[in-house]
């Protein structure tokens, strides 16, 4: 009998032994990491963890934890885009009248070390039934509902069996005509965009489409196109949500690479996302006139069908605008006055300067 334990590449990391194990850290940065990892959930899929072990810089510094993330700046709060304030029920967030977040779990397949959600996530984060089926009640109450958008956490990560069931749930409701799902797990673990998956997701005459988070060309590996591809053949529509990120994808080479792969893998991008002011994360901001700039100048190097919209989610829970002069007045030093779509106006603070030195309080 074969006792040998699997190659640390061939399963998730989840511990900062398991990273360093993998060479994906230096001995000498457990302690660091394993402060991080205390306090914010780690994990990275075997698929990942190889892209990481075979040099892809860009793909580390999503994934694997850093110790400037327990630097908290003033600008950062814990609820970045103001979730709480438009929850009426737990796993639901009702934010703009015709569409609601159902937020099935907060688990996922790996854990982005910049998410606006960082301090609610984790691998214990499911609704139990009674508050799924809460949920959805809510939704069935709400005939203004026209979309429900399936995300957490990452709802991918559930058993083909439970996808199936909120899906066929959600089918049921008469006002809720379309489904959208966003995911990390076509990019995170591709290979469970199978066939039980797909039929789970084929329990409703509704349009799904499904919306992958991917920032860097390095991410759509064969196997991810691959999954890309069933999902598209079986008549899903496929958009691409991305975030732009220091040291990831903040030049425009970078970017143009990255939104042409995604087209020529059938997926359409939709958003590029200013980073949220969550806490921890300010070695990853790129300053929003920055931001502006790159995306200029994808105009004339791009087609129309690779441009996604730039678009800044209000701190506060406001609701999200697009990055244009129509929504932003600069006010100096970095800030912004943004316009929200009922005209409202909302100071939008700049990042404060980045530290290295680390605090554990």
């Amino acid at each position: 009998m074969n006792t040998q334990a699997p190659h640390p590449l061939e399963r998730t990391l989840r511990t900062p032994a398991d990273l360093a194990a993998a060479g994906l850290i230096a001995p000498e940065d457990v302690p660091g990491v394993t402060a991080v990892s205390a306090r914010y959930a780690t994990a990275i899929p075997a698929a990942l963890a190889r892209l990481i072990a075979g040099g892809a810089p860009e793909i580390a510094r999503q994934f694997v934890p850093d110790a400037r993330e327990l630097n908290t700046a003033p600008e950062e709060t814990a609820d970045p885009i103001g979730d709480a304030r438009h929850s009426p029920v737990k796993g639901v967030v009702h934010r703009y009248p015709d569409r609601v977040l159902l937020m099935p779990t907060l688990t996922c397949a790996v854990y982005c070390r910049f998410c606006f959600r960082r301090e609610s996530v984790g691998p214990s984060g499911a609704l139990t039934p009674s508050e799924l089926a809460g949920a959805l009640d809510y939704i069935r109450a709400k005939p203004a509902i026209w979309e429900v958008i399936l995300t957490g956490g990452d709802p991918l990560v559930l058993s083909a069996r439970r996808i199936g069931a909120i899906i066929a749930a959600l089918d049921a409701i008469p006002h809720v005509r379309i489904i959208r799902i966003h995911s990390r797990v076509p990019v995170a673990d591709p290979d469970r965009i199978d066939d039980a998956l797909i039929a789970a997701l084929k329990r409703t005459k509704k349009a799904v489409y499904v919306a992958v988070h991917c920032n860097h060309a390095t991410e759509l590996t064969c196997k991810v196109i691959a999954a890309c591809a069933r999902l598209s053949d079986c008549g899903f529509p496929l958009l691409a949500q991305s975030v732009l990120l220091k040291g990831v994808n903040d030049s425009v080479g970078a970017l143009e690479e990255l939104f042409r792969a995604l087209v020529a893998a059938r997926v359409k991008p939709y958003y590029l996302h200013q980073l949220d002011y969550a806490p921890g994360t300010s070695h990853f901001r790129v300053p929003l006139e920055q931001g502006r700039a790159l995306v200029r100048g994808l105009r004339g190097r791009l087609s129309g069908l690779a441009q996604p919209t730039y678009i800044l989610d209000i701190p506060g829970g406001v609701g999200k605008v697009p990055v244009t002069a129509e929504y932003l007045s600069p006010e100096g030093d970095g800030a912004y006055i943004v316009q929200d779509s009922e005209d409202g106006r909302h100071f939008y603070p700049p990042a404060a300067p980045q530290r290295e030195d680390i605090s554990l309080a």
